[in-house]
């Protein structure tokens, strides 16, 4: 139990060590991105007392994502497909949902699709994509939620 509680403390370290090491997306970059931000702010922002005593994950209603070596995976949770994408189209596909896909508010799920023996090319691609991942998350003011 105790290794448990202490490899989820370094991931969480790691996250946030790659996040402050990320450059966020700028919005000015792209018309789309700046639009993306004007949709998400419209979603109210998260309500824990509506997630929070959530225990199986299975039930988890708002969007989740993936992080992934080959970049990041949108679970459709209407026929619980994955799409792949890279970090840079999060923005739109998230304020593509409609409304009724954020009940828990401006919060999202991210979990890691860790392989059996990678390789430190893969670990460095899933650092790599999880920092994009958080900083363009955090520049859109959505909050993250780690299992």
């Amino acid at each position: 139990m105790r290794t448990f509680a202490t490899g989820r403390i370094l991931v969480l370290v790691c996250l946030a060590a790659t996040a402050a090491c990320t450059k966020a997306p700028e919005a000015v970059s792209s018309g789309s991105t700046v639009s993306a931000q004007e949709k998400l702010l419209s979603i109210p922002v998260p309500d824990p007392s509506k997630y929070s005593v959530q225990r199986d994950l299975r039930e988890w209603q708002n969007p989740r994502l993936i992080v992934r070596q080959d970049g990041i995976g949108f679970v459709d949770l209407s026929n619980h497909e994955i799409h792949i994408v890279q970090p840079d189209q999060v923005p739109a596909q998230l304020a593509s949902l409609p409304p009724s896909a954020w009940p828990y508010g401006r919060v999202v799920l991210v979990t890691a699709a860790e392989p059996r023996n990678p390789t430190d090319q893969t670990k460095a691609d899933l650092r790599k994509n999880r920092g994009l991942l958080v900083g363009t998350l955090k520049a859109m003011d959505v909050q993250i939620l780690l299992p």
